[in-house]
């Protein structure tokens, strides 16, 4: 279960978005142990919302957006640190990558929620 102090934290991107990708993740997390359901449903979700606030492949976002995907990246960064499944922090990881790799070369990348769900069920 995800703790009251973390929900917390990120209350204010809960209403913009974090919830819609928490609840789109969770039926993909359904195979995983416990509490690790909602940690990796989350991790997603925060991932997401970093790009979308980093504007990944577009034009520059101001600061504030900025330090918020990071802080997002580095919440969901601890949550797949929590599940101590490694398989499943690279699979995040190269997801990460791959699609700011894309953006990068100015390739329009994949839609991230597309991407995280296949690193999601890719997972045993």
């Amino acid at each position: 279960m995800i703790g009251a102090a973390e929900l917390e934290a990120i209350e204010g991107l809960w209403k913009e978005g974090l919830e819609e990708a928490y609840e789109a993740y969770r039926p993909a997390t359904q195979k995983l142990a416990g509490n690790d359901r909602d940690r990796v449903a989350l991790a997603a979700a925060l991932v997401e919302v970093a790009l979308h606030l980093q504007r990944l492949g577009g034009r520059a976002a101001p600061a504030p957006d900025l330090l918020r995907g990071d802080l997002c990246l580095a919440r969901a960064s601890r949550l797949l640190a929590d599940t101590r499944n490694q398989e499943l922090q690279v699979a995040f990881a190269r997801a990460i990558e791959e699609l700011a790799a894309t953006a990068a070369e100015e390739r329009k990348p994949e839609p991230a929620r597309e991407r995280l769900l296949r690193a999601i069920e890719g997972v045993r």
